[in-house]
């Protein structure tokens, strides 16, 4: 599972990479929750709640069987 992720945070790297931002997989847990830490201007954006849920969560979710939440450490 861990690899499909990563796959798929590769695939949306770029477009967090293009506002001065990242994103590191920090875990997985065995309950399907994904903890992620986004770095450079997403780690203090007021809007990094709204790229986490409705854009990494969404499509983690529509990707990879069995994640139920994604959680910024």
């Amino acid at each position: 599972m861990r690899e499909k992720i990563e796959k798929v945070l590769n695939d949306l790297r770029p477009s967090l990479q293009a506002h001065g931002g990242d994103i590191e997989l920090v875990d997985v847990t065995d309950d399907g929750v994904v903890k992620v830490r986004l770095t450079g201007a997403c780690g203090g954006c007021p809007m990094s709640t709204y790229t986490l849920k409705l854009g990494i969560e969404k499509e983690l979710k529509k990707t990879v069987p069995g994640i139920k939440s994604v959680e910024q450490v």
